[in-house]
């Protein structure tokens, strides 16, 4: 199969979880949506990872953003997993975990690469728009626990570029300047950034982050 794009609708699917029966694309609605998947159940790695999860609900919720893993192990292992998260981590799991047994999903979104394990799935992550369409992809190697915080910020950058015509520097964070599109004329910039800008250089121009008053 060919390899999902940016751009590309994300892939639709039924499947068993942890939460019951769900439609991918019915269960994200009008929210964003980010579907990453696990090596295997009962892994180290995986078990913090899923605990970060489960404790950055607030965030998620917050900026609209409906969560959901992904492993090739059956919903039995599942269930039986998730009492170890929660023990171990010191929380519950609060979203549904993907059983991918068949392994339908996992090769319909390209997670498995012979080259790391022919059976596992790699560490991918998506991140879908309202609009179901895949604003971001990532792959770790198994070995590698996910940075969310970081995951957290390009949503934030996500959906500040989606509404408002700028892009975000190097390293940016909530509330750092961005830059305006150089397909935007500065007499153009001058009615639509009223909070000004900085004109570095004709193509790099710093604005005050626009969505915050």
């Amino acid at each position: 199969m060919s390899t999902l794009r940016l751009g590309d609708e994300a892939p639709n699917f039924n499947a068993q979880t942890t939460e019951g029966e769900i439609n991918f694309h019915q269960y994200l609605g009008d929210s964003w949506g980010v579907l990453f998947s696990h090596p295997a159940d009962y892994t180290p790695v995986c078990t913090t990872e899923l605990g970060a999860t489960a404790k950055l609900k607030a965030e998620f919720d917050q900026r609209n953003v409906k969560v959901m893993a992904l492993s090739v192990d059956p919903l039995k292992d599942h269930h039986g997993w998730i009492d170890d998260i929660n023990e171990t981590q010191h929380t519950d799991v609060n979203f549904p975990i993907i059983a991918d047994e068949d392994r339908k999903i996992a090769e319909l979104y390209d997670m498995i690469h012979p080259n790391a394990d022919e059976k596992a799935t790699v560490r991918s992550v998506f991140i879908v728009g309202p609009d179901k369409k895949i604003k971001l992809t990532l792959t770790y190697p198994a070995s590698t626990g996910r940075n969310f915080n970081e995951i957290l910020r390009v949503i934030d950058s996500l959906q500040l570029t989606a509404y408002n015509r700028v892009a975000t520097p190097v390293n940016w964070q909530q509330g750092d300047d961005c830059v305006i599109l150089p397909s935007i004329t500065n007499e153009v910039a001058d009615q639509e950034f009223p909070k000004g800008y900085t004109e570095v250089k004709p193509y790099l121009r710093l604005t005050p982050q626009p969505n915050l008053d």
